[in-house]
């Protein structure tokens, strides 16, 4: 977010005349400030957001300020106290039946249980926060539910089951458009080839995802990722390249203040420094992160680095070489992970134990951790997980190409429907075929031009709303009518109507088929009593028969346009003729007459009434006659 962003949050803030008010425009700043990491300003406006919603009995800024607070607290490693602000916002939308909220909140939940290492209950609140989104339906928080329920199964090495969840969380921020969304279930599926040893693949996903999170801003997720980043290169292993990302990772994360990051990061730098050799700042950064991870009540970091230190205590080159100390260490994680359920972590540390009690000649120990290890290894690191791994690649490539095809083949459906809607279907179908200069000349077509009495003194007098609703009415009913007759609508041009009868297909009975609409549009527009104001309205009509030259123009905007003496006749026509009046041309009217009337009933309906001769400007002296309904 920029500073104006801020800046505007704030300002809003003050110009708040409520507490009510108040009290939103500080939740709203609030959310933000967790956005920017920027936690015990959160937590303060929050504050201030709950005492004034309090004050002003407002439940619903309440129940948001709750949340704030939670938020900050977690990212603060206060989980006991997210979990009391969490289940306070809970009870407040429960009061108000705000399902979309306590679904936000109940997912808040099933975080701190994860950060807590409680797998089952994370799991719980995860499923019943998605159970609600999913009657809302609500794609954008299933997506994160579900991401959130993968980064589970993850923990708990079902791979399988992770992919699942990430590919299904994947495809709906796809569907939804969210660049957030993409980056981070992108980075999970890259977490799945981190695990499954695939660091290739891993570093190919992370660097995707951190690109996304790059351009977003989004700090927190660039530090996850830049982690998962060290953690593929020690994998690989570049233990260089390891500590340059965990490093960067580490200051990512306290900038940001993230003491469970901050822990997790200070554990894997003693791992790398371990592997370099350097046991003593590798322990010293062992016994840091499980005395940070002991504060925040991580078990699961407790028992890396239990596990970690256990295992340098054994190592005889290490000058602090103490065998009991590394027992008792490596059974304690052994027992922390089998409470969590942590495979992955579970098998190292029989791994661990195995090579510890060979080292001490305990052949009976090392056999049993060794088959113990080899046994979980073979579950966690399956083939099964490899192969589906695998076919998520393929899977996803494969999905990739077939999704740009569908858009190139969408941009061709979309050209073709907005041809189609635009220009006449002949006319669009030539184009679609690859023409690129369409014009022809048209013998005999009859043109109608329509205008709208006095109206720009009435469009001195209404609103413009009024006066586009107006315009929208009447030539939304002329479309009609043009599309009743099987005419062809050329343009509007302020308060003008052009359409032709006998273009681009001629047909015999052009004459006939305007006039009926000409009839049907005078009728119309006296059946609209008045613009929404109470003003009346008339228009004038002018018809007349002859040759004109039609073709498309336009490079980006196309259109369907003619040209040639009919039409300026056509338009002299209208401009001379009366309110309420169809003046037509001596040859439309011979044109009106060319069909037998026994064949068409329209034409005894219908009469024509001569005007005589008139002074037509451009024209000279025509005669002239003016179309009426037989009474």
């Amino acid at each position: 977010m920029s500073s104006n962003e801020l800046t505007a949050l704030y300002a809003s803030v003050h110009k708040a005349e409520t507490n009510e008010a108040k009290a939103e425009a500080l939740n709203n700043l609030g959310n933000k400030l967790i956005e920017q990491s920027q936690y015990n300003d959160a937590i303060d406006v929050a504050n201030q957001a709950k005492t004034l919603a309090c004050e002003s009995g407002c439940i619903l800024q309440e129940g948001r300020a709750f949340n704030i607070l939670g938020n900050a607290s977690i990212d603060q490693g206060n989980y006991t106290g997210a979990l009391e602000f969490f289940h306070q916002a809970i009870s407040l939308f429960e009061s108000l039946n705000d399902c979309s909220r306590i679904a936000i909140v109940t997912g808040n939940i099933g975080l701190v249980y994860r950060n807590l290492s409680d797998y089952s209950k994370a799991l719980e609140f995860y499923q019943k926060a998605l159970a609600i989104d999913e009657k809302l339906c609500n794609k954008a928080s299933m997506a994160r539910h579900i991401g959130n329920i993968g980064n589970v199964y993850l923990i708990l090495s079902d791979h399988q089951r992770a992919l699942e969840y990430y590919q299904k969380a994947l495809l709906l921020s796809e569907e939804l458009g969210d660049p957030s969304g993409i980056a981070k279930h992108t980075g999970n599926i890259g977490s799945i080839y981190l695990h499954i040893s695939n660091y290739t693949q891993a570093l190919v996903y992370f660097n995707s995802a951190f690109t996304i999170h790059e351009k977003l801003e989004e700090k927190l997720d660039m530090a996850i990722i830049t982690g998962n980043i060290g953690g593929a290169y020690f994998g690989i292993p570049d233990y260089k390249k390891s500590v340059e990302y965990y490093t960067k990772a580490l200051n990512i994360y306290e900038e940001l203040g993230n003491k469970s990051g901050i822990a997790d990061m200070t554990g894997y730098l003693g791992l790398v420094n371990q592997m370099l050799d350097d046991n003593l700042t590798a322990m010293k950064y062992y016994y840091t992160s499980l005395l940070m991870n002991e504060e925040l009540g991580n078990k699961r970091g407790i028992a890396f680095n239990t596990n970690k230190i256990g295992a340098l205590y054994g190592e005889k080159k290490f000058k602090g070489y103490n065998a009991s100390k590394a027992e008792k260490y490596l059974l304690e994680a052994v027992e922390l992970n089998k409470e969590l359920g942590t495979k992955e972590y579970l098998y190292r540390n029989y791994e661990t134990l195995s090579e510890f009690y060979d080292q001490m000649g305990d052949g009976s120990n090392a056999y049993k951790y060794h088959k113990l290890y080899h046994a979980l290894e073979k579950e966690v690191q399956s083939e099964e997980a490899k192969k589906q791994a695998e076919q998520l690649d393929y899977e996803r490539k494969t999905a990739e190409k077939a999704k740009q095809t569908a858009i190139d083949r969408a941009k061709h459906e979309a050209t073709e429907q907005l041809l189609h809607n635009v220009l006449p279907p002949s006319i669009a179908a030539k184009m679609l075929s690859g023409e690129t200069l369409i014009a022809e000349k048209l013998d005999n077509v009859s043109v109608l031009f329509a205008d709208i009495v006095n109206f720009t003194r009435l469009s001195q007098r209404i609103s413009p709303e009024e006066l586009v609703q107006g315009l929208d009415m009447v030539f939304s009913a002329f479309d009609v009518l043009a599309e009743k007759h099987g005419l062809e609508k050329i343009k509007t041009i302020g308060d003008s109507y052009m359409v032709v009868s006998g273009a681009p297909v001629p047909r015999e009975d052009h004459a006939q088929a305007i006039a009926a609409m000409a009839i049907e549009m005078v009728e119309s527009v006296r059946a609209f009593s008045s613009l929404a104001v109470g003003t009346s309205i008339e228009i004038r009509v002018g018809i007349h028969t002859g040759e004109v030259v039609a073709g498309v123009i336009g490079k980006k905007k196309f259109a369907y346009d003619m040209w040639g003496d009919a039409v300026n006749t056509a338009s002299r026509m209208e401009s001379h003729s009366e309110p309420g009046k169809i003046h037509i041309t001596d040859e439309f009217a011979k044109a009106l007459n060319t069909l037998d009337s026994d064949s068409l009933p329209l034409m005894a309906d219908l009469k024509i009434v001569e005007r005589g001769e008139i002074e037509i400007k451009g024209k000279g002296r025509m005669r002239t006659y003016f179309l009426e309904k037989a009474i």
